[in-house]
């Protein structure tokens, strides 16, 4: 049975077999086959040097594609492919001179807006979401047992944070007056409303890329959770407020760790694995170690909170 009767895919077309003897195959797939019959394909020429395998959107179709009534039917937004999600996801973990100049710009300006305490500028700055690909991509790479993916995204992450911190430090040395805006205040304080928040942006912002939706409005979800108290806690710290860049840091340790578990839960729950059964094994041990550390990680730092609450 070949492909196209076993996933029952609408359409299929022949193109002309070329002097090399290859010949271009197209199969309109349903949205909730794709990732089955990737997968397919992949098993089916994996031995074969020459073959590609190149996904399309489609954005429409005229006139509309009748499917059997055996067809499963799709429940909502269609989810992307293992492989779309790659491609998307790991330029988020790319350590470049784009990445460090967007971190740069980004600082820059929502330590302006957080010391002027004027929201504008700091929401302006959160468009720019630059530690939301790094947070992102190391949750799918843990999803996958993808070491390497793993590995640059953290190490990106870090740098970005890094980055940040730093600048915002130096900031704080020579502007230690006039640190009492509400903007930069609210960041060097924790609560339990914080890590529903940072989970909730998480969700979304996994959810968004799984389905294809844009992520431009949720990567400034994220961004409001992990570049301000980073900035914060770097102001804080040059001014010599300990106190308060303490409190701005635990925020940012708390919005890291809600954002990966959450993005890791949805992974999860789509079914984000990798495709051979040898490669699934090693992805489910990697996806155990790290959401066991997250979720006790999260567990201390909520203990942490509900003290200083007390």
């Amino acid at each position: 049975m070949g492909v196209g009767e076993q996933f029952e895919v609408p359409e299929v077309w022949h193109g002309a077999v070329d002097e090399r003897g290859r010949c271009s195959i197209k199969l309109l797939v349903q949205p909730e086959n794709r990732q089955r019959v990737m997968d397919t394909l992949q098993s089916m020429l994996s031995g074969s040097e020459d073959s590609r395998v190149v996904l399309y959107d489609t954005e429409a179709i005229w006139p509309l594609v009748q499917t059997s009534q055996n067809s499963k039917k799709s429940s909502g937004p269609s989810t992307l492919t293992r492989e779309e999600l790659y491609s998307q996801i790991e330029q988020g973990a790319r350590l470049n001179g784009t990445y460090l100049l967007l971190v740069i710009l980004s600082t820059i300006v929502v330590a302006i807006g957080l010391i002027e305490d004027n929201v504008a500028v700091v929401i302006g700055a959160m468009v720019i979401a630059p530690l939301l690909g790094p947070n992102i991509a190391l949750a799918l790479g843990s999803a996958l047992g993808d070491r390497e993916l793993m590995l640059r995204a953290f190490n990106t992450k870090l740098v970005g944070i890094g980055l940040a911190f730093v600048l915002c430090w130096i900031l704080g040395l020579n502007w230690s007056t006039a640190l009492e805006s509400k903007e930069l205040l609210a960041r060097t304080y924790v609560g339990i409303d914080g890590v529903v928040l940072a989970l909730a942006s998480g969700l979304a912002a996994a959810l968004s890329l799984t389905t294809g939706l844009s992520s431009v409005l949720v990567g400034v979800m994220v961004a409001v959770a992990l570049l301000p108290p980073v900035a914060t806690a770097g102001i804080m710290l040059g001014a010599g407020q300990y106190e308060l860049a303490g409190g701005a840091g635990l925020l940012l340790a708390v919005n890291i760790v809600c954002v990966n578990l959450s993005a890791k839960f949805v992974f999860l729950f789509k079914g984000v694995r990798p495709r051979t059964w040898l490669e699934q094994k090693k992805a489910r041990q990697s996806y155990v170690l790290f959401m066991l550390m997250w979720i006790l990680t999260l567990t201390i730092l909520t203990v942490i909170i509900y003290y200083k609450l007390k």
